[in-house]
């Protein structure tokens, strides 16, 4: 087996290609940063450059599966310019592959395993969301998400299976948002955000990585939702975050004007909620390692809790 990724050095992308290498899957991956190409045994890089629909046609010989990733990310400030890049990043990376595999035109089927967001669902406290749901958020992110799916969608003229993956709040000490609500923690700067009751849909990084190579090794179609199965307010992952790093928590909830005025539109991350569903992937058979939030911040930060304790212990011995 041998697979192409997009968006292989980002956060989601590094866990996958190491995750496809630790099983012996080849991976070929596009870069748009000629300096990140390298020539190993069963890694390949390949430089393209999407906006232009420049693609080395090469990075698709032996492939039998597709894993895009590609997309600016959502977590600078929303100018306008800004928010054309995020919408340009995904739906050119999407037509460049497209107009590449109709060009080929393969023989045979390729699997084509895409990242959607779980921002695509609507805004609420009390809905609990399903694959089903049609209705799409009234915001700059569902905007975004319904676009790039419906550019996914085309892959299915052509010669492939077509999955697209919701990702969820992605849980990592290297990247993402938690560590930045990390830090605030550990300065004793730790607090919800609103009222700290909306939902928040988080997923390990090893089990996004595994719930992709797990599509792409099942064949799957469809929509799924990139999501561990038991989400959690804000309120709650701020306090169990405190609880592994050992940080009181004592100040008040942020509210959303203060964050609206330091961020802008992009402040609409951290009041947005959503809870959503992860039955429709487990049905097909896929488990996950992490389950619930203590577990996952404790696989997270359990050694660097434990290099933390053993530095105040030494500090205290020289006092």
């Amino acid at each position: 087996m041998k697979v192409l990724i997009a968006g292989a050095t980002g956060l989601v992308g590094k866990a996958i290609t190491d995750l496809c290498r630790e099983k012996g899957i080849s991976v070929n991956y596009l870069t748009t940063d000629k300096s990140k190409i390298k020539n190993e045994s069963n890694y390949q890089g390949f430089y393209w450059k999407p906006e232009k629909n420049e693609l080395d046609k090469n990075c698709f010989d032996g492939v039998t599966a597709i894993i895009n990733l590609a997309g600016a990310s959502i977590a600078g400030k929303w100018t306008k310019s800004y928010k054309k890049q995020i919408l340009s990043s995904r739906i050119d990376s999407v037509r460049a592959l497209y107009t590449a595999i109709k060009n080929l035109n393969p023989k045979e089927r390729i699997s084509f395993i895409s990242a959607s967001a779980i921002g695509i669902y609507p805004n609420s406290l009390t809905d609990f969301y399903t694959e089903k749901e049609t209705t799409v958020d009234a915001s700059f992110l569902g905007e975004v998400s319904e676009m790039w799916e419906k550019e996914m969608d085309k892959f299915q003229k052509l010669n492939c299976t077509v999955a697209k993956i919701r990702i969820g709040l992605v849980l990592s000490s290297e990247g993402g948002a938690l560590p930045n609500i990390t830090n605030a923690v550990r300065r004793y700067l730790g607090a919800s955000f609103g009222s700290g009751e909306q939902w928040q849909s988080w997923i390990h990084v090893n089990d996004i990585a595994r719930m992709f190579v797990f599509a792409m090794e099942n064949n799957l179609s469809g929509v799924y939702n990139g999501v561990a199965p038991n989400p959690v307010t804000n309120k709650k992952m701020v306090k169990e975050l405190a609880k592994v790093l050992n940080k009181p928590l004592f100040l008040p909830n942020i509210p959303q004007f203060a964050m609206r005025l330091m961020l802008g539109e992009m402040s609409y991350l951290l009041f947005v909620s959503q809870r959503v569903s992860s039955k429709k992937i487990e049905k097909e058979g896929f488990n996950f390692e992490f389950n619930n939030i203590c577990r996952a911040l404790e696989n997270i930060y359990s050694e660097q809790v434990n290099e933390d304790n053993t530095d105040d212990v030494l500090s205290k011995e020289y006092v």
